[in-house]
């Protein structure tokens, strides 16, 4: 007997010095649009590993733009999709169970940049101004905008859609449009070219989701340890970002195409200062938004800011120690 059991445990000995198999992955699909620095948690979780770090095997696509990023959420090919308050609230009010469960960027960062012999936001007036689609991220932005500095963007001015960003500086070139909205590196690209960086919106201070992790009811309440990973992976990006300054202007560079140094720098400035330690997809953002559409959406005048935010996921971590651990509080 004793021989039979040194015999197994000598064949057995192999398998056990095997490598073993890493913990299982689990498969998720996030959609995202639009070429900015708003975009650097989604570019840092998945090219610096958070995603796999929290179990995630992840698929990030890219999409033109967010009416289109919107749909694919809705029809299941995507399991969150990172989206400012705009797609949201308008998806919302039609009907869908979209929920934002975390937020990237709380504020706006963008810039009305204009023709040179534009020199004041008064001067917009008869203007055409420049946007991607209309109906996305950079029309609503630049319309609210607009509203907040005493400029009616239906009445006095025309918004057409001329393209993502480099197509918008194209459109200012040939005189098509009289500005447009960029945000950093952009805008020193803009500079260069001899046009103005009229009105930096953030100082505004408007609360606004430009760029949220948003996905439906129905994902949290079959999947909610899922969905606390993804949260937990873009709490983690926002750190590195907060804590890798130079790393993260080398990964902007690389998802824009740039290497102008200035360019880079205003950028990681701009966008650092306004990205959240503590991600909460607070109301008050979502509120911004309906109270701007509410006199030409009725439905947008009776709904409740906080059924379009589930703070619950965040508050979990949050109370769990994790964000204090992570900056070592």
């Amino acid at each position: 007997m004793r021989r039979v059991f040194c015999l197994f445990f000598i064949l057995l000995a192999p398998c056990l010095s095997l490598p073993q198999p890493s913990q299982a992955q689990e498969r998720m699909r996030i959609a995202w649009a639009g070429s900015t620095p708003s975009n650097t948690p989604i570019w840092v979780a998945d090219q610096k590993g958070f995603f796999k770090k929290n179990g995630l095997n992840a698929e990030v696509i890219a999409i033109s733009a967010s009416t289109i990023v919107i749909q694919a959420l809705l029809t299941g090919e995507v399991d969150f999709i990172i989206a400012p308050s705009a797609t949201l609230v308008t998806s919302r009010l039609a009907g869908a169970d979209t929920v934002m469960v975390s937020t990237n960027l709380p504020l706006f960062i963008d810039h009305i940049v204009s023709l040179g012999n534009i020199s004041s936001v008064e001067q917009l007036k008869g203007k055409i101004g420049g946007v991607n689609r209309l109906g996305t991220t950079s029309d609503m932005t630049l319309r609210l905008a607009l509203r907040r500095l005493g400029v009616d963007p239906e009445k006095e001015t025309k918004i057409i859609a001329t393209g993502e960003n480099p197509q918008r500086l194209a459109a200012l070139a040939n005189n098509l449009t009289q500005f447009t909205l960029l945000g950093e590196p952009l805008v020193r690209e803009a500079e260069k070219l001899g046009f103005r960086d009229l009105y930096d919106i953030g100082t505004l201070k408007i609360p606004y989701h430009v760029n949220a992790v948003v996905t439906r009811e129905k994902t949290i309440k079959e999947r909610r340890p899922f969905v606390a990973k993804v949260v937990r992976a873009f709490t983690e990006a926002l750190h590195f970002i907060k804590t890798n300054k130079e790393e993260t202007k080398t990964l902007i560079g690389k998802n824009l195409k740039t290497n102008d140094p200035e360019g880079l720098e205003r950028a990681y400035r701009a966008y650092n200062g306004a990205f959240p330690e503590v991600p909460y997809p607070n109301a008050e953002g979502v509120k911004t938004l309906l109270d701007d559409i509410a006199p030409r959406t009725p439905k947008a005048a009776t709904a409740d800011p906080k059924s379009f935010v589930d703070m619950s996921v965040v508050q979990e971590l949050e109370s769990s120690g994790f964000i204090k651990q992570l900056y070592k509080r």
